[in-house]
């Protein structure tokens, strides 16, 4: 009890408001220094555990329904309103209503919010992107749209499915990619309320699914709309263990790690151009380190997935052999995906990207939103051309040791 009091009392003596401090837990692990006294406001019932909690100024805790904060990095004029968040990052003017669920592995960029009642597990999210209510979206990526009043979003009683009756997750959607999405210039993505989307899946940029339809294939062209109403009754016989389509899932799979591999490589060269008082080193770690459990979770969930594959597939599947080479190989293609994870091969496209970055004024840098905003048709070009690069590398060369 005596160093719960320590710690409040050194709160409220930096400057953070508590308003009924004899409320509020904090772990004996929480560094108050990781804690900024500048507009923090933790209100009653909130409960802040773990070494690697990071709370910059501006934050607003708690405000709709008490909190619990597990190891996250919260950056800058958060509002967390009120629920559950565990190992996960907010940067910049996140807004997030009270009843979140927000577990491991969520990152949410600049501006994107969620309103009330909001699941999500592995959840990427890029600036401006917006979460309706009662909405459950885990193991999935989803960039698109330029700002505040031009951006992607996820209509209320949504749902991303990611559980198979297989008792698998090797289920991660995309929704954009990573090599265009970054450059804050791609037309939004909007999934009508009432729907669902089942995983794994890919959209394309400029895609609308009007209200209560079920998205079951890709649709990599854009500026489409997909419109369905409920499916055919039917009633066949069904197995749900075995396994079907195997190539897709195992594809699809390897492309969103490649993703992830690529937006990495942009915390890694980019984003660490723009530390500073809005985007500490300590944020900018926790963003890597985020990233890093959601790479690990993948390749975690793909593992479990072909092991079950190789021992259920289906009797009418054409592909056992193809299987076959993916559980022979899988040590080397594991391997290979670590090491990407530690970084992708260099090209001349990111040298020529970094140094465009390196030459905005400092003075400008202290805005990463408006900085990439600002960056030249050409210049976002070499960008993208250099993550694309890194997502068909990976690609390439995960498929390359299986077909060999």
């Amino acid at each position: 009890m005596g160093k719960k009091k320590n710690i409040l009392t050194e709160l409220i003596n930096k400057g953070v408001d508590l308003p009924c401090p004899e409320s509020v837990e904090i772990g004996d692990n929480v560094n108050p220094d990781r804690i900024s006294g500048e507009g923090v406001v933790i209100h009653a019932g909130c409960k802040i555990f773990g070494e690697k909690t990071l709370i910059l100024k501006g934050t607003v805790v708690g405000y709709e329904a008490p909190a619990t904060i597990v190891n996250c990095q919260v950056g800058p004029h958060v509002i967390l309103n009120g629920g559950f968040f565990k190992n996960s990052v907010f940067l910049n003017h996140v807004s997030i209503g009270s009843g979140a669920h927000v577990r491991d592995g969520c990152i949410f960029e600049e501006f994107s919010s969620a309103a009330h009642s909001v699941g999500v597990k592995q959840t990427i999210l890029f600036p401006y992107v917006t979460l309706g209510s009662q909405i459950n979206f885990c193991d999935c990526l989803m960039a698109g749209g330029t700002g505040e009043k031009n951006h992607s979003e996820v209509g209320s009683s949504y749902i991303h499915f990611n559980f198979t009756p297989r008792q698998d997750k090797a289920t991660p959607s995309l929704m954009g990619d990573v090599p265009k999405g970054v450059m804050l210039n791609q037309a939004p993505i909007f999934m009508g309320g009432q729907g669902g989307l089942v995983g794994p899946c890919r959209l394309a940029y400029g895609i609308t699914v009007a209200a209560g339809t079920i998205v079951r294939k890709d649709e990599l062209r854009e500026n489409r709309l997909i419109f369905g109403g409920a499916p055919k009754n039917g009633n066949i016989a069904y197995s749900p263990g075995e396994y079907s389509n195997v190539r897709r899932i195992f594809d699809h799979n390897v492309n969103y790690i490649a993703n992830l591999v690529a937006l990495y490589q942009w915390y890694r060269h980019v984003r660490t151009c723009f530390i500073g008082d809005e985007f500490p080193e300590e944020l900018c770690q926790g963003l890597m380190d985020t990233l890093a459990l959601a790479l690990a979770e993948r390749l975690k969930r793909l593992e479990e997935f072909i092991q079950k594959a190789s021992v259920n597939l289906s009797s009418q599947e054409k592909q056992s052999a193809y299987v076959q080479k993916i559980v022979d190989r899988w040590p080397e293609i594991r391997e290979r995906m670590e090491q990407f994870r530690r970084g992708a091969r260099d090209n001349p496209q990111k040298d020529a990207f970094i140094s465009i970055i390196e030459k905005i004024p400092a003075t400008e840098k202290s805005d990463y939103i408006t900085a990439i905003r600002n960056l030249s048709k050409n210049d976002k070009q070499t960008g993208t051309t250099w993550l694309q690069g890194v997502v068909d590398q990976v690609n390439g060369e995960i498929n390359g040791i299986v077909d060999k």
